[in-house]
């Protein structure tokens, strides 16, 4: 069997011996008429029809004058039915590769064919070319078996040879691109308008979070990556605009675990002269279409957990729950009594220094027995810094949360728009940040100052692509595309490239 270095050799000899016969091996120019869904699709009127296809060779085999080839494009795979004696000779002028060069062709490689869809003997529906082209000339070999799936890191570091070697996984980014246009056509049915707003934030602020650091040069200053949104979209609705929304990556440096990931895609918006229950209303409606849409139920099953998007969404107190399931009140009860009941949770409390984050830590272990779907209302105020208090109880805000699987599954609120109590909680968020609490909220002056011009009553909500990793059934890294790994070379590369 040869060995890696022993192949890549040997396919560089024959990418010399292509560009010594007059053949590109990475031509820019290419034709491709139909995918090869299409072909096999369209097969009753292709029939005996000349065509160009392209894609990457996936097998390979030979019978003497006769070669069994497969291309794969990203509809599939289409046989391509070589008959040597009706190949046209190789040629620098067509830049075809004739029946005695077929030797410098590999599996990996992706090719051109123009030729005549028929059927093979067995049946199968083929192209039997009379040109090939290359297109690009593959010099490391495919892997004869992919074993990614018993390593992870591999797949996630060498995503694109996942997809060639497991190309049903494309279907599943396919519908991760729809259920964000789905969300999008959505929001514009309703009247809302798609905006952009800063990545880079001089205060960041909309989430409880840690954000990543950045250095802007050409202003020497520091910067931080969004953590969320928010900020700026409730400015845009001071300046005039009623209904709008984001959708982008946000930014947080957290842990990484099946929930989480430090660069993930988010949905966003604001309804001007709306409440948080008229926005729950709306959220509602965009999860069931999203589902219909996209998957044609509204059943799905997530780890122990089984919701249907089709049942009565409850509306239940945040407050309660946590009393019934602790026989706590979060409002009266004791920082520390409520430390022991952690503890007694096995949870670890270290760091835990003020009331917001200490509360949340006992409602996390709430909300992992709720199947849902379930909104979650009326959270306290020491942890809810952006939303507006409940007209009936100042300890209470008009914010929600959708519960599903036992996890947050988006979060929204009446907003804050009260200059004075919103300065006075940043405040309180500014003290918990000196006091060693570095996810709480960054006091934002200029909020502050805009919100002393007046915004009108908003509400608004947040998402984000864990809904979608929730109703595929997979983990935060599986769904997503590039997930960030520790950097690492593997022994091929550091060897072939002189690396340490």
């Amino acid at each position: 069997m040869s060995t890696f270095d022993e192949i890549r050799r040997i396919r560089l000899e024959k990418v010399k011996t292509l560009r010594d016969l007059g053949i590109n091996p990475y031509p820019a120019q290419s034709q491709k008429d139909y995918s090869n869904e299409e072909i096999i699709e369209k097969y009753d009127t292709l029939e005996n029809k000349k065509v160009h296809v392209a894609g990457r060779i996936v097998s390979w085999r030979e019978h003497g004058a006769l070669i069994f080839c497969h291309i794969q494009d990203q509809s599939g795979r289409l046989q391509i039915f070589i008959k040597k004696n009706d190949l046209s000779p190789t040629s620098t002028k067509n830049q075809t590769i004739g029946s005695k060069d077929l030797k410098l062709i590999d599996i990996g490689d992706f090719i051109e064919v123009v030729g005549t869809v028929s059927k093979s003997i067995k049946g199968e529906i083929s192209v039997f070319p009379g040109d090939i082209k290359m297109l690009s000339k593959s010099i490391r070999p495919l892997p004869e078996k992919w074993n990614g799936l018993q390593d992870p890191e591999l797949i996630f570091r060498r995503r694109y040879l996942d997809l060639v070697m497991n190309p049903d996984r494309k279907d599943l980014f396919i519908r991760k691109s729809k259920f964000w246009r789905l969300s999008r056509h959505f929001l514009e049915d309703q009247g809302f308008i798609e905006v952009e707003t800063p990545i880079l934030e001089l205060v960041t602020g909309g989430a409880d979070a840690r954000p990543f650091i950045t250095h802007h040069n050409a202003l020497d200053q520091d910067f931080f990556l969004r953590i969320s949104t928010e900020l700026f979209q409730k400015r845009l609705i001071g300046g005039g605009f009623e209904k709008i929304f984001t959708l982008g990556p946000n930014f947080r440096n957290e842990g990484i675990d099946d929930e989480h990931l430090q660069e993930y895609y988010s949905g966003e918006w604001y309804y001007a002269y709306a409440d948080y229950e008229k926005n729950m209303d709306l959220v509602e409606k965009l999860y069931k279409y999203i589902a219909k849409n996209l998957y044609g139920k509204t059943k799905f099953t997530k780890g122990k957990h089984t919701f249907d998007l089709a049942d009565k969404w409850p509306r239940i107190s945040y407050a309660k729950l946590i009393k019934d399931r602790f026989s706590v009140d979060v409002f009266e009860e004791s920082e520390s009594e409520i430390l022991k009941i952690l503890k007694k949770q096995h949870i670890d409390t270290a760091g835990l220094n003020n009331r917001a984050r200490i509360v949340d830590n006992l409602w996390k272990i709430v909300r992992q027995e709720i199947s849902g779907p379930v909104f979650v209302i009326d959270e306290p105020k020491f942890s809810s810094p952006l939303a507006k208090s409940h007209s009936n109880n100042e300890d209470i805000t008009e914010r929600f949360h959708v519960i599903i699987a036992g996890s947050e599954l988006g979060n929204g609120y009446s907003e804050l728009n009260d200059p004075v109590d919103q300065f006075e909680r940043f405040a309180d968020q500014q003290n918990n940040r000196e006091k060693g609490d570095d996810e709480s909220q960054m006091m934002d002056i200029d909020f502050v100052e805009m919100l002393e011009y007046a915004m009108p009553p908003t509400s608004g909500f947040g998402y984000s692509e864990r809904l979608f990793w929730f109703l595929e059934n997979v983990t935060a890294r599986e769904g997503t595309l590039f997930p960030q790994v520790k950097y690492e070379l593997s022994e091929e590369t550091k060897k072939t490239y002189n690396l340490k």
